[in-house]
């Protein structure tokens, strides 16, 4: 996928060449780079404004080529610079009028779809972030937080603070709110979260002990294969339990 920048329906009217797609054709597009993006995820942006789909006249949203990178664009700079929308959404802007503004180096990221974790050779991101710099960068209220806290959807790392993670956890905690979904009904996704993190970790301990040096090395890399094995299968399960059809 190319990594031009493009603006939805900045774009205009598409030429002849351009192919319209529903959105779980631009869902199979992502997942290849993001697999964790979910056609929900799409919607919200499309209702923050980040991207505007043409409509048929029966309601389908069809989107451009360039919406499709439009998107990708979006979730990359989330991914790997943990930037809040509305920060996205200047940069976007800034673009459009070609302008070129730097954006922040990029920090440790987090790919499932390979199960790794790749760092900035050059500048280092805290794995670590605290109170103020996880409200800013998920953009959320204290408030907010305080709840998620209170049903223990977000924890504090022991000697305080919040793993970088975190922001992502916010992130989804505060989409779903916006579907109806409240701190309660989120209780059992972590009780199932914090399982598979036990069941994984049961396979990697004996990694962890291991004489061989090598081998305890490998730990970290078997446990993240894991979880994203974990991760895909509970994403499939979930989708044939409710028998999505995408339009």
């Amino acid at each position: 996928m190319l990594r031009t920048p493009t603006g939805g329906a900045e774009s205009g009217a598409p030429t002849a060449g351009d192919r319209l797609v529903s959105i779980g054709t631009v869902l199979s597009q992502l997942r290849d780079e993001f697999p964790e993006v979910t056609i929900s995820k799409i919607r919200f942006l499309e209702a923050e404004g980040l991207v505007e789909p043409r409509r048929t006249a029966s309601g389908y949203r069809k989107f451009s080529p360039q919406d499709v990178e439009r998107l990708a664009q979006i979730l990359r700079m989330q991914r790997d610079h943990y930037l809040p929308l509305k920060v996205i959404r200047e940069h976007l802007d800034a673009l459009a009028r070609g302008e070129q503004i730097p954006l922040p180096a990029p920090g440790r990221r987090r790919d499932l779809a390979e199960g790794a974790w790749e760092q900035d050779a050059e500048t280092p991101s805290p794995t670590r972030l605290g109170r103020a710099e996880l409200l800013a960068a998920a953009e959320v209220s204290e408030a907010e937080l305080v709840e998620w806290e209170l049903y223990g959807l977000i924890t504090p790392m022991q000697g305080g603070g919040y793993h970088a993670e975190t922001v992502t956890v916010a992130r989804l905690v505060a989409n779903l709110g916006r579907f109806g979904l409240e701190p309660r009904h989120l209780r059992a996704v972590k009780a199932a979260a914090d399982r598979e993190a036990g069941l994984i970790e049961q396979v990697v301990a004996p990694l962890r002990r291991h004489r061989n040096p090598q081998t305890r090395a490998h730990a970290e890399t078997t446990a993240q294969d894991l979880a994203a094995q974990s991760v895909r299968l509970h994403a499939a399960l979930v989708q044939t339990a409710l028998g999505i059809r995408l339009q």
